[in-house]
């Protein structure tokens, strides 16, 4: 069974001890983090070497599900709440599982099985994805991905041969796409690292696209490219 390196965030600080017990009980869990805020949480999760995040929905004046929406949370995320009305968002944003508090510790148990079978589904590098596309799925390989444009409730992926269009999230994208492969540089862009023919000025070029970066991942980009 893989270990698995994990954080735990609750801002209520009885669920969040509970949430540590109970990580500390098994074997392939490896606590990285406690937070009771999302600030602290994303930053832990910018590293990189998070594989799974316990996250509560309510966080003050912040929200779980806001920052799966983001797409900064590459983790697999088990969503923890009180709340049984968040359960549709929730799935449509890819989580692992909902827990619905107060659960037991079985409970816990099954939702960290389900977390370790998508672990492993993830370990091998793909060639290509599945998107979703009307009433279909199409195969797209990795290989001949531009760059991913969102536009209203679409994502459009321009391949070298044709363009996309999906309803999947940019949240959902990045949980399917190699980080170093296809990567996240502003709300509405994703960009194939090798396809990258130039950055100049805050934005990067892929053949006749211009593309913005914004200052939420500069470092990260810059990181992937070797640039300064």
């Amino acid at each position: 069974m893989t270990l698995l390196k994990c954080i735990v965030v609750d801002d209520e600080p009885l669920a969040l001890e509970r949430m540590v017990d109970y990580v500390h009980r098994l074997p392939s869990l490896e606590l990285a983090g406690a937070f009771d805020n999302a600030a602290d949480a994303l930053a832990r999760l910018q590293t990189r070497d998070i594989d799974l995040a316990f996250l509560d929905i309510r966080l003050g004046g912040d929200s779980g599900i806001h920052m799966l929406e983001t797409g900064a949370v590459r983790a697999r995320v088990v969503l923890t709440t009180a709340y049984e009305e968040y359960a549709v968002r929730a799935f449509d944003l890819d989580v692992v599982d909902y827990l619905l508090k107060p659960f037991s510790f079985q409970r816990f148990v099954q939702a960290v099985d389900r977390a370790q079978a998508a672990c492993s589904q993830r370990l091998a590098a793909p060639e290509f994805i599945f998107v979703k596309t009307g009433q279909r799925l199409e195969r797209v390989p990795l290989s001949e991905i531009l760059f991913i444009e969102g536009q209203r409730d679409y994502r459009r992926i321009h391949t070298v041969t044709k363009r996309i269009m999906t309803l999947q999230t940019f949240g959902e994208l990045e949980r399917l796409l190699p980080p170093d492969v296809v990567c996240r540089v502003h709300k509405s862009y994703m960009v194939a690292i090798g396809r990258i023919d130039a950055v100049e000025r805050g934005e990067i070029r892929v053949g006749a696209a211009t593309i913005p970066i914004s200052d939420t991942y500069r470092e990260r980009v810059f990181a992937l490219i070797g640039g300064a």
